[in-house]
């Protein structure tokens, strides 16, 4: 794959072969030109964010990133407003196949404001929409295996070799997401609110928490929390629990609790599917907090291995096979 560099407000960009500088066309054997490859589009759309990669003939032509557009989270014009925003980044482009992964596509009205959505800004395009944690498998390559992914949510997903599925987790941020970026929020502030109910001090989690909500005192941050309206919100203060991990005494108990919740995800799966793995982990936590990814290859043993691509290559991959 040639090499590319694309930002978050860069458009569409179009990589060309060394020694054809200049030509934007395919060549074969004997200087002979052919028709391009048609082109496909890939949409990862996540809770905190999303993006989306447009590819011909395996080669990658463009990518935009944008803010997280969860379908059943956020109001409908929200979502469509990021969405047309994300897709206007590419410029003009007419792909024959579009495969979107999306948080929220498991709650069938939100899947269905979505496949419009999305028939509407592309016309003539093939659209298929799953749920993201299908993408996880598919950009590592394998069609059989479980992913589990820790990232705004949380939710391990599996497929068996007769292509049976089955998820756990992934209920949304005001009901479950053990393990993920919200819960460490909300376990962080939870702990919090405790010490300054008993008389403890703070300590550097309390401290931390505060500067990073803005706030002055645990009263504050109490009004500050609930007026969150989107879980990204809450997941942008994750990092204070692990930037404290090595100077709080009660950050190690959150973490191995954590890790207890994700290994759970797994088994759950594990046991619905009769299938040991590979687990493939994937998602902004899991990946980027080597203490979180430690404790959880610790309960799951070592068919478990780290997602190399990012899971909108597996979107592109099943428009391609779609």
């Amino acid at each position: 794959m040639f090499k590319r560099n694309f930002g978050r407000h860069s458009g569409l960009q179009f990589q060309t072969p060394p020694g054809v500088a200049g030509n934007k066309r395919g060549f074969r054997g004997g200087g002979l030109t052919s028709s391009p490859a048609p082109s496909v589009l890939g949409l990862d759309i996540g809770g905190s964010s999303s993006r989306a990669r447009l590819s011909a003939g395996g080669r990658v032509l463009g990518e935009a990133d944008g803010p997280g557009a969860n379908v059943a989270a956020l109001p409908p014009a929200v979502a469509e407003r990021r969405l047309t925003a994300l897709l206007a980044e590419l410029g003009q482009m007419h792909p024959v196949a579009c495969c979107a992964g999306a948080a929220g596509a498991e709650v069938p009205e939100a899947r269905g404001r979505l496949e419009e959505l999305l028939a509407r800004l592309l016309p003539g395009c093939r659209v298929s929409v799953v749920h993201d944690t299908r993408l996880v498998l598919a950009a590592a390559g394998m069609d059989t295996g479980i992913a589990l992914i820790a990232g705004t949510g949380s939710v391990a997903y599996g497929r068996d070799r007769d292509g049976r599925e089955s998820r756990a987790g992934g209920w949304g941020w005001l009901l479950g997401d053990d393990g993920s970026a919200v819960w460490f929020a909300r376990e962080a502030a939870r702990e919090v609110m405790r010490r300054a109910e008993a008389g403890e001090p703070a300590g550097p989690l309390g401290e931390a928490l505060l500067t990073a909500a803005r706030v002055r005192n645990t009263g504050e941050l109490t009004g500050r929390l609930h007026s969150f309206r989107e879980p990204r919100r809450w997941a942008a203060l994750a990092h204070v629990v692990f930037d404290t991990a090595t100077s709080d005494a009660g950050v190690e108990a959150m973490i191995a609790r954590a890790a207890d919740g994700l290994a759970h995800l797994v088994e759950r799966v594990r046991v619905a599917l009769s299938i040991k793995g590979p687990v493939v982990l994937a998602g902004g936590l899991l990946l980027n907090h080597a203490r979180l990814e430690s404790a959880v290859r610790s309960r799951l043993g070592p068919a478990t291995l780290r997602l190399e691509e990012p899971p909108v290559a597996g979107a592109v991959r099943l428009a391609e096979s779609g």
